[in-house]
């Protein structure tokens, strides 16, 4: 193995040393500190195997192949007399050195965007250009500019995306007679759209009517992107590059242009619009008569947020009160199904931030999971799990080239031996197969059980880190998590690029036309892409949440809470707020110097406290410190 070179990429420490990762690789090679040889993190490189001590292989990098980013956000600085700019990125091990000529209109504590110009010498500083100014340390929109850009995303879309996207709302805005004529139209069909009181744009909708024999059309309707953004166009590439639209905690940053997500393509109460919908007959029972597929004209006749939907169905008087409460029915048996089918339940508590004008947290609280939610979800998988099947079976049948799937994996072996000893030091006991990994049916019945318990958040997001990530994929595996053989993502074209494709997709093949091979090749070739950038967004989106945590919990440090153990270590043990769901450490040092970590345990014991701290448990704890910089909150015990 010594001298032996991989390729693959790096995750750097503020230490100055990385950790080398490649699917050839059992473990990953670490890097020591001094033979980096100027990767910084996420960059992908080759390295060669050096030596090998007790914890593993060791190695260096021989070359930097790919630089993961080109510029950089940090802060500026400079007390030392020079300027300075320190990376947000907490895996950095070194600052930019910014030449004067390069500083721009850019002052001590501004945040910036700093491009990477030179490192030749890794005894030295890289030279950097700040490019762009985002605005004040601290300062609410500053910061939230330096979350999306760290993340690879950009707030504004380039002029000529712009433009081009304003020549399409005028050319292809209208309905016109060739829509009538070739769509299917159900525009005097009772529709209506189901969505959060913040949303601007409205992907989805449902039309609703009660058919002479007792059965139930329902149509979920799309909003129709494939009708106004070609293959190739400016706006196509830059919405694959996007991936995904981006929801922080005060802003979204979305995939298309505000022109086409809010306004042409958007599915907006009172407006006819262009849609792709999924039309299924089903009786009240869940039972699907008939179904088929098809480009359609719809009008919505309400917007609802959830909250009036619900109020609807509880017996409001409203005139859609009687087809809401018909279509929870039969939701409800079609959620009964999937739950029957071995579908695990995996929703967790999520929580809202009320901000003032300025973008700071005045109120957190947990957001209410309503029947209407489940609802719009149940509608929203079905429609996506008839969607795949048609297309599986077309690709079986040589009638189409290629699918796009949303895939998730069976978990691995060694993690749900992870979970299992997690749920066996708290007293239950996991349901294994020989094989020793976990049915999805046996895992959805043991979560269930778990309703209403205090352990029931806890194991809920242990056994969803103890998942195979869910991803993109032209090979059908399947979807574990949900239990489904077929399933894809047709349901939100606006925010998922996916989405989009498989609507080119299944218009091909209902069209009997083939993809150009040019365009089903970018589409074998994109899955890594798109997978890659979901996973960015969802960190972008969690780092916004994390920072508005730590913002509102610094205006209440010294105060008492009440708090759940969520996680220990060897450093400390982990508390998650019972109102706020905001997550600190209480360090182990503060403890006591006898406290133990007992891995195999799940907990922290403290002789001279006389007290276990495990996983799970109610704790009352004070804010100590809040750090915004690393998005750290500090607890202490209160005894």
């Amino acid at each position: 193995m010594k001298g032996k070179t991989y390729r693959g990429y790096i995750t750097t420490n503020s230490k100055g040393f990385g950790f080398f990762s490649n699917e050839d690789l059992e473990e990953d090679i670490f890097i020591q500190p001094g033979k980096l040889l100027m990767a910084l993190n996420g960059d992908e490189v080759e390295i060669k195997i050096i030596d090998k001590n007790e914890s593993g292989p060791l190695g260096e990098v021989t070359k930097v192949l790919d630089r993961a980013h080109s510029k950089y956000v940090g802060t500026v600085d400079k007390s030392s007399g020079r300027i300075f700019v320190i990376s947000d990125d907490r895996k950095a091990y070194v600052d930019f050195f910014v030449p004067e000529r390069f500083q721009g209109e850019a002052e001590d504590g501004d945040k910036v965007v700093v491009e990477l110009v030179d490192w030749k010498d890794e005894d030295k500083n890289p030279i950097g250009k700040i490019v762009s100014v985002l605005g004040k340390k601290g300062e609410n929109d500053a910061e939230m500019k330096s979350i999306i850009i760290s993340s690879g995303f950009d707030g504004d879309f380039p002029p000529e995306v712009e433009e081009e996207a304003e020549k399409i709302s005028k050319e292809r805005g209208p309905i016109t007679e060739k829509d009538v004529q070739e769509r299917e139209d159900f525009r005097d069909v009772t529709t209506i759209t189901i969505d959060p009181a913040s949303a601007k744009d409205f992907d989805d909708a449902i039309s609703f009517r009660k058919l002479d024999d007792d059965n139930y059309e329902v149509g979920v309707h799309i909003a129709d992107v494939s009708h106004f953004v070609d293959f190739g166009s400016k706006i196509d590439k830059e919405a694959f590059e996007r991936g995904f639209s981006v929801y922080l905690v005060d802003r979204t940053i979305p995939m298309l242009p505000e022109v086409l997500s809010n306004d042409l393509c958007s599915l907006n109460p009172g407006q006819d619009k262009h849609a792709f919908s999924a039309i299924m007959v089903l009786d009240k029972k869940g039972n699907i008569i008939d179904h088929h597929f098809s480009k359609t004209l719809v009008h919505s006749n309400r917007r609802f947020t959830y909250e009036e939907a619900q109020a609807a169905i509880d017996g409001g008087e409203d005139e859609f009160s009687h087809d809401l409460s018909v279509l929870n029915t039969i939701a409800k048996e079609l959620k009964k199904k999937n739950q029957e089918g071995g579908a695990i339940e995996f929703e967790t508590d999520e929580v809202s931030f009320e901000l003032a004008p300025d973008g700071t947290p005045i109120k957190v609280t947990r957001k209410e999971r309503l029947d209407v939610h489940k609802l719009v979800e149940e509608y929203m998988l079905l429609a996506n799990r008839m969607v795949a099947k048609k297309l599986s079976r077309a690709v079986e049948n040589d009638e189409a080239d290629l699918a796009v799937y949303r895939v998730h994996d069976t978990p691995q072996v060694e993690r749900v031996e992870n979970f299992a000893e997690l749920v066996r030091a708290l007293g239950y006991k996991l349901p294994l197969t020989e094989e020793g990994t976990v049915k999805s049916k046996d895992l959805s019945e043991f979560l269930e059980k778990l309703e209403g318990r205090p352990e029931e958040s806890l194991l809920k997001t242990a056994a969803i880190r103890s998942m195979a990530k869910a991803s993109y994929s032209t090979d059908n595996i399947g979807h574990y998590g949900l239990s489904f053989n077929y399933y894809t993502h047709f349901t939100s074209p606006i925010r998922r690029y996916a989405d989009l494709v498989v609507h080119r997709i299944l218009n091909s093949y209902l069209k009997s036309g083939e993809i150009p091979e040019t365009e089903a090749q970018f589409y074998f070739d994109m899955i890594s892409h798109i997978t890659d950038r979901e996973q960015a967004a969802v960190e972008a989106e969690r780092a916004s949440k994390k920072y508005k945590h730590v913002e509102y919990m610094q205006n209440h440090i010294g105060e008492e809470f009440e708090g759940t153990i969520s996680g220990v270590s060897e450093w400390g043990i982990y508390v998650e707020e019972k109102e706020t769901m905001a997550e600190g450490m209480i360090s182990t040092k503060s403890l006591g110097e006898d406290c133990v970590y007992e891995k195999e345990k799940y907990r922290v014991s403290c002789p001279s406290l006389k007290r276990v701290f495990s996983l799970g448990d109610s704790i009352k704890f004070r804010i100590k410190d809040a750090d915004l910089d690393k998005k750290q909150l500090n607890y202490e015990l209160v005894e």
